[in-house]
């Protein structure tokens, strides 16, 4: 099992450069065409040229953010932000309990209203209902 080791990390490492390349944007793609790249990897794959030269040259590779800071493209929107942190969470959290407070109460007046029928129906006695078959 040993010796096969080798050719599976090259073939790991082929299979993640090329898997990489297909879903890096355009626009994150370094030196060449996109579809050079691929064709680099493909071709060169066996050798780890081509997976090697992808990751090391091909993408523009993203810092993470310091804390209060903004990534390296300085576009501070993308940055991940905490639910409790994030007012457009919040406020839809306040509708949706606007929502649900509505909901509850139709339902308490639904209830209300069925057991004030039920207390009537007992306070007048199985007597007087009307039987359901005729």
């Amino acid at each position: 099992m040993v010796r096969y080791l080798p050719f599976l990390l090259v073939l790991a490492l082929w299979i993640y450069a090329f898997i990489d390349c297909l879903n890096t944007p355009e626009e994150e793609v370094r030196g060449l065409p996109k579809v050079v790249w691929v064709i680099i990897i493909l071709l060169f794959g066996e050798v780890l040229v081509g997976p090697v030269a992808w990751l090391v040259a091909g993408r523009n590779r993203r810092r993470a953010a310091v804390a209060g800071g903004t990534s390296s493209s300085g576009n501070r929107s993308q940055q991940w932000v905490a639910p409790d942190d994030n007012p457009e969470f919040l406020k839809g959290l306040k509708e949706e309990n606007k929502k649900d407070e509505a909901v509850l109460k139709d339902w308490e007046a639904d209830l209300r209203r069925r057991e004030e029928e039920l207390r009537r129906r007992e306070a007048t006695g199985p007597d007087d209902v009307p039987p359901s078959g005729s």
